[in-house]
């Protein structure tokens, strides 16, 4: 078959060029790839780490933005207007990556695995787990297929000893959790009045205990005496917003005036036994997780301890158009924006003076002054900050 000219042209992809073409008129081909994820069972709406993932793919990699009757087109201005304020130092850009978003919201942990096989049999280009939770679903499914590619963020994969390997189609990202929680830990200590501060996690894990030994180790560098009387309380679970509402009155009855939770959607009732005991006229303020959580009680939540798994969802899903998505691990901490905190937005005694303070250790952090605990025995070992 004899091609025109035109044809020839669009069908030779650069940096071929066709003859009787010109490179400085030839488009670059933008070729638009599905890429899915799967949600742990905390799912869309969490307002924590599900959105914050979802984010990074539907809003950041294919600017949309869903609706509960499909997706809408959002403009590159409200894209960039979504960057988060501690980004400022990254001078991050989002560029449009023309992802196709499949999302498969999880009811159960055994939804995991089918729910990957789904997406790959759905034809995506990269399948995305959402926590650590889905680490055994991508480990297996990522085996079976081993042509296809996995994004799993929150875990390295483990073998039977629990040590971590890799897979040739995996790449996992993992977070430094304990150095943001650190300057939440930090803040809450200078802004406490009762000198009572609490942390309520979800499960009881190694991954939210990183959360409860940097918060406890920043709350020491600030408060020794609220450090040595803080409250720490486990919900059992991370998709029981009951639960997490029952815990935070029990803290809140103990006089606790600051309480950060990492608890999932578990932390969602936290927040509301906040929002409720400050109506009451009880001074309580409230530290959300993973994603800014301020505009579900702006009255009430002081900042948010920001992980960004929307920021790991972005650099994959951009390498995977480059032709540049390589497996292995990857590990974000404050240096590399992979955590940090929200904008302070409420007003505080001494505010400038108490985030100038923060942001003197966030520094101190990043420069390897400071070497944050990220586990009981390290924090036990941890002689706080000269």
């Amino acid at each position: 078959m004899k091609l025109s000219p035109l044809l020839r042209c669009l069908l030779l992809a650069v940096p071929l060029v066709a003859p009787g073409c010109k490179r400085k008129e030839a488009p670059v081909p933008t070729e638009s790839r599905k890429v899915g994820i799967v949600t742990d069972v905390g799912g869309r709406g969490d307002q924590s780490f599900n959105d914050s993932a979802l984010r990074g793919l539907e809003l950041w990699s294919a600017g949309q933005q869903f609706t509960g009757q499909g997706y809408v087109a959002v403009s590159a201005a409200d894209v960039q207007k979504s960057v988060p304020s501690d980004f400022a130092a990254l001078g991050l850009e989002l560029k449009p990556l023309h992802a196709v978003p499949l999302v498969l919201q999880s009811k159960s942990q055994e939804d995991y695995e089918p729910n990957l096989q789904l997406l790959v049999d759905q034809g995506v280009a990269l399948a995305i787990g959402t926590g650590f939770l889905l680490e055994n679903a991508v480990e297996a499914v990522a085996k079976r297929n081993p042509s296809s590619k996995f994004l799993l963020i929150d875990s390295p994969i483990l073998d039977e000893k629990g040590h971590p390997y890799t897979l040739p189609n995996v790449r996992t990202v993992v977070f430094k959790e304990e150095e943001g929680s650190f300057l939440a830990g930090a803040l809450a200590g200078l802004v406490t009045r009762t000198g009572k501060v609490a942390f309520i996690g979800g499960m009881q894990v190694p991954l939210i205990q990183k959360f409860e030994s940097g918060f406890r180790a920043g709350l020491a560098a600030t408060n020794p005496k609220a450090a040595a009387d803080a409250f720490v309380s486990y919900t059992g679970s991370f998709d029981n917003v009951s639960a997490g509402k029952q815990v935070g009155q029990d803290v809140l009855a103990k006089d606790a005036d600051v309480v950060f939770h990492a608890a999932g959607s578990d932390g969602l009732g936290v927040i509301k036994a906040v929002q409720e005991a400050r109506a009451r006229g009880k001074g309580a303020l409230m530290i959300g997780v993973d994603s800014d959580q301020s505009p579900l009680a702006p009255e009430a939540i002081l900042t948010s301890m920001v992980k960004h798994g929307d920021l790991a969802v972005y650099q994959s899903v951009r390498d995977l158009m480059a032709g540049k998505f390589t497996a292995g691990d990857t590990v974000l901490g404050l240096k590399e924006g992979g955590v940090g905190l929200a904008e302070v937005r409420m007003d505080i005694p001494h505010k400038a003076e108490v985030l100038a303070k923060v942001e003197a250790l966030r520094k101190r952090i990043i420069s390897g002054e400071i070497h944050v605990p990220a586990n009981a025995g390290q924090l036990t070992a941890f002689k706080g900050v000269p």
